[in-house]
């Protein structure tokens, strides 16, 4: 009886032990090794040019894929003391920030309209705002030029910020209604028996508890602005508005024989986009979790 009760004592309820076979076994192993080959391949070119930049150019020459004899950290330093770089940096981070700011407000009030009000477009709109994710940029590149021309936005950041915008509003859409719909509808009458208007619900009680998925549309929508390079090719030629995607390959051109010197630029114009998404990945993963649950 006391040893009974010593293995119920440590056994936890609800909680089994379970046994996979061999061919389980192997297929977890495959996925698991496919997995590990697929971020190696993934992180291979970004430590090749991390790595890249503290090495001399004799040495990229001699040997492309080998690590630096003498770690040469003035490659950047040079880079971090240039003002160009700073500069693009600036550029880079008011575009991505308005953007997102817009992308976020706009498509929060288009998709509570479209999850929580009942109309005759309703549809209609939806169904416009998801066939906007197979219209890409590359497509309307000509018009959206020919449109940012005529309204003299050339060679401003603004040229760069109202295209972003109506094209990370439609996936914005896509993700917030599912997400907008599941809140429950009790809580939206127990606020309007309480006096709440439709404004003030929409301030007091969705945009609190539509939080996780903001962040989501908000860390997607920075980070797409963030590497934009088509848009602002077109739309940017004066060197003191280019964005760190421009930046960087002026500056290939401009030191094309100075390979360490470029892979160091390379490698800081990634670093913050990277960081940035590192610290929110379970951001993302929440808000897309809700959205496909709602």
């Amino acid at each position: 009886m006391a040893t009974e009760a010593i293995i119920t004592r440590h056994i936890k309820p609800g909680k089994r032990r379970v046994t996979r076979t061999p061919r389980q076994r192997t297929g977890s192993f495959f996925i698991y090794f496919l997995a590990i080959v697929l971020i190696g391949l993934i992180l291979a070119p970004v430590a090749y040019i991390i790595i890249g930049g503290f090495r001399t150019n004799s040495q990229i020459t001699q040997d492309p894929s080998g690590l630096p004899a003498t770690w040469q950290i003035e490659n950047y330093f040079n880079v971090l003391s240039s003002g160009v770089f700073w500069r693009e940096v600036i550029n880079s981070t008011i575009a991505a920030g308005v953007t997102t700011f817009f992308v976020v407000a706009f498509g929060l009030g288009a998709a509570y309209v479209l999850a929580r009000y009942n109309f005759r477009a309703r549809g209609a709109l939806y169904a416009l705002f998801a066939a906007g994710l197979m219209f890409p940029m590359t497509v309307a590149i000509t018009p959206l030029y020919i449109m940012v021309r005529s309204l003299g936005l050339m060679n401003s950041l603004a040229g760069v910020i109202v295209p972003q915008v109506a094209f990370a509003l439609p996936v914005t859409i896509i993700i917030l209604v599912p997400f907008l719909q599941a809140l429950p509808r009790e809580i939206e009458e127990a606020a309007f028996i309480d006096g709440c208007s439709r404004l003030g619900f929409f301030w007091r009680m969705v945009i609190p508890l539509a939080v996780p998925a903001v962040i989501t549309v908000g860390i997607l929508a920075f980070i797409a602005s963030w590497n934009s390079y088509m848009l602002p090719l077109f739309i940017l030629n004066d060197e003191s508005t280019f964005t760190l995607p421009l930046g960087v390959q002026a500056f290939a051109s401009q030191y094309s024989v100075d390979t360490a010197k470029v892979l160091a630029f390379t490698s800081l114009s990634m670093i913050p986009a990277l960081v940035f998404f590192s610290l929110f990945e379970r951001r993302i993963v929440g808000g897309l979790t809700g959205a496909v649950k709602g």
